[in-house]
């Protein structure tokens, strides 16, 4: 689970170092950039979640990795319309898809199997 913030926080670093300007979202009136600290407690929030409902279905359910893993490519694909739809410019847009892909992906991949 430790490793979605890691990840996340990697990917922002070489990302903004690339694009070299922090990603952008509309918030409200205006705008505000995305630091590495939202990058590293959203992602680490993510995995908190993800981690309880799989230990609920594990609890609960005849085929927890299963459902788990559907509920999670869901909730990734709903989880692409903030960035698709706030991001202000298409290097923010493509930053944040890309942290989006990389935190699920780390879940996705890591959580059932723990």
């Amino acid at each position: 689970m430790i490793g979605a913030p890691v990840a996340a926080l990697a990917v922002w670093a070489l990302a903004t170092a690339v694009v070299g300007t922090e990603p952008t979202v509309r918030m409200g009136d205006g705008t505000q950039p995305v630091g590495p600290v939202p990058v590293v407690v959203t992602s680490l929030l993510a995995g908190l979640a993800g981690w309880a409902l799989l230990a609920v279905l594990e609890r609960f359910a005849s085929r927890p990795g299963r459902i788990w893993t559907i509920v999670a490519l869901v909730v990734l694909v709903l989880s692409l319309s903030g960035p698709l739809g706030g991001a202000v410019g298409v290097a923010a847009t493509l930053v944040l898809v890309l942290l989006h892909l990389v935190v699920g992906a780390v879940l996705v991949l890591g959580l059932p199997r723990r």
